[in-house]
């Protein structure tokens, strides 16, 4: 007997928005921590960023669902949403950036010449890089010198163009000059005890200058009748190196008190707006157009699994093509292709069949019914609890990677992330969503939110353990557990509980806990948590708090069932008029029936 397999046509152009939306925010949502990281923002910086942005979003999607419900513009909500978060997307790309100084302390007296970097500003795994060169490095200092500096490179360097009346440039009155010079190997912090122009000195890392190659070649230049100290900008020819003189972190109070942080901000605020109320609003428009099978939702859904997956993957590869012989990765072809898919989302979209029919004469109440039920209020705890570790993972992870992969001298960094990415969704979120609505009936939806809190704190240990970054891709096909079980499970959830009419605003207020609460503040906690241990130690913290949260679920959950029956959600008419089948599967799926 031949299987007749049917496709709704209707829900196509819902799919098609979902695999679209996904692959238009997946080669750039995983890359904007390191991105802001990039830019010079420390860890505490983006962290708060990431903190700021779940309650934006919290804000957001309770509202516009609240206004699509009421007046019946779901659609129109939803489309300008898509077209907001491409727009700001690629205004982020080309918002102003602060300037990373590269300064590095000179200093020349009788010994020696040399540069000195503080140790705090020191990449470690850079610097490992270039000792493992075992050269030597061409580099300009462009220095403000004194006329007693001029006449100590005239007499002492004997270099003709700083003797007599030679002119350099000026700037707010200092002379500036450039010398090029080779930059010998570390000499450490006891040469810079010796060479460096204070008693600071020893929290400096001294390079010393082997030769001087202006003018004439000066082999081991030194400054015997008088010192040299200032303060250059140095450029060297070999991009490591330059990555290592570049100070690679803002000061917090810098970066606070400048326009482009605000600019940069606002700019992030604005795309998570528009991506928060476009994913709730779309997953209400779906389960609208599902009627009375939710359970469906996976089917729909793992189609934006497939797009995040391939196009994260694919923008982790370019990322490293564009960046070869280049000191920084270039991320512009993730702007690029966010922007340009976005813009096609919104054009499929549009094609979506939908009319908005339920109305709630009251949402407020509707929904404010629900808070005085014990057992929501427990999935909403459980939406924060996750949320928190999705925080660390969406914004550190990413981090983790870079770290040990620098520590290990790992050169496709990039790339490394992309396949990262491209597993998680390719391999864990794609199957798990398709199997969501069999796995959710079979097991039910609360046994299931324990589940998700375990695989969460097992994988987030494992993370802490392994320090071998290409040894995380086996961990990653657990994202089908962590988030595409998860998701499927938290909206599945909102969607069956919500009171008649109030579909959007429900899926806006659970979306709000978890990324405005939890996310949100599982953000906050990482960036300061990053900011005083390492990233394998930050994972593996919040791993034992993710089992603690796991136990106690369990706890609770038990807990109620021991309870006599709680009230009863009025069930929505429409799941009462359906065949028995459907009754029968829809009361097999629904939350609220203790297990």
């Amino acid at each position: 007997m031949k299987m007749k397999f049917e496709v709704n046509k209707q829900l196509v152009p819902m799919k098609a928005h979902y695999f679209l939306f996904n692959a238009g925010t997946g080669p750039i949502v995983p890359f904007l921590s390191v991105y802001a990281r990039q830019l010079g923002f420390s860890s505490v910086v983006v962290g708060l960023i990431y903190t700021i942005l779940p309650v934006s979003g919290m804000i957001a999607k309770p509202t516009f669902g609240a206004i699509s419900d009421r007046f019946h513009c779901q659609k129109k909500i939803f489309l300008i949403a898509q077209l907001l978060t491409a727009v700001a997307f690629l205004a982020i790309y080309f918002s102003p950036k602060i300037t990373m100084e590269n300064h590095v302390e000179f200093n020349c007296n009788s010994s020696t010449a040399a540069v000195f970097l503080n140790t705090e500003d020191v990449n470690s795994e850079q610097l490992t890089l270039i000792q493992n060169k075992n050269s030597t490095f061409n580099c300009e200092l462009t220095c403000p010198l004194t006329a007693e500096d001029l006449e100590v490179l005239c007499t002492d360097w004997k270099l003709s163009r700083f003797c007599g009346d030679a002119t350099f440039e000026l700037q707010n009155g200092v002379t500036f000059s450039t010398l090029v010079v080779l930059i010998n190997e570390v000499l450490g912090k006891s040469a810079a005890g010796r060479y460096a122009r204070d008693a600071s000195s020893s929290d400096y890392m001294a390079f010393q200058i082997i030769n001087v190659t202006q003018d004439e070649s000066i082999s081991n230049p030194s400054c015997p009748t008088a010192n040299i100290n200032s303060t250059c900008n140095v450029t060297c020819e070999d991009n490591d190196v330059n990555a290592l003189f570049v100070t690679n972190e803002i000061a917090d109070d810098i970066a606070y008190g400048s326009y482009q942080f605000w600019v940069f901000l606002a700019l992030m605020i604005t795309a998570w707006v528009g991506q928060a109320v476009t994913v709730s609003i779309g997953d209400a428009i779906c389960f609208a157009m599902l009627g009375d099978k939710p359970n469906r939702y996976g089917y729909q859904r793992m189609f934006g699994a497939l797009g995040w997956g391939l196009l994260s993957l694919i923008a982790g590869v370019l990322v490293d093509v564009m960046s070869e012989d280049k000191n920084q990765p270039n991320y512009s072809i993730c702007f690029y292709l966010a922007a340009v898919i976005l813009v096609l989302d919104f054009i499929v979209s549009s094609r979506l069949q939908y009319t908005q029919t339920k109305l709630s004469t009251n949402i407020f109440r509707d929904i404010g019914k629900l808070l005085l039920n014990v057992r929501i209020l427990v999935f909403l705890l459980w939406c924060i609890c996750v949320g928190m570790c999705t925080g660390l993972m969406w914004n550190f992870l990413l981090w983790l990677v870079q770290d040990l992969g620098q520590a290990r001298g790992e050169t496709r960094i990039q790339t490394l992330q992309g396949i990262i990415m491209g597993v998680q969704c390719l391999g864990g979120e794609l199957p798990f969503f398709f199997l969501s609505g069999k796995i959710l009936k079979k097991m039910g939806h609360i046994s299931a939110m324990s589940l998700v809190l375990f695989a969460l704190g097992v994988r987030f240990v494992l993370y802490s353990v392994i320090e071998n970054p290409w040894y995380f891709i086996p961990i990653e096909f657990s994202n089908g557990l962590t988030f595409g079980l998860f998701y499927a499970c938290m909206a599945s959830y909102a969607s069956i509980i919500a009171p008649l009419g109030t579909e959007a605003t429900m899926q806006g207020l659970v979306g709000a806990v978890f990324e405005g609460v939890g996310v949100s503040l599982g953000s906050l906690l990482a960036g300061i948590t990053l900011s005083k241990v390492s990233g394998s130690l930050a994972f593996r913290y919040f791993g034992f708090g993710a089992l603690g949260a796991c136990f106690v679920h369990i706890s609770a959950q038990y807990l109620l069932r021991r309870k006599d029956s709680l009230p009863v959600v009025v069930r929505k008419p429409s799941l009462e008029k359906v065949r028995l089948d459907d009754q029968q599967e829809l009361t097999s799926f629904d939350p609220l029936i203790p297990r």
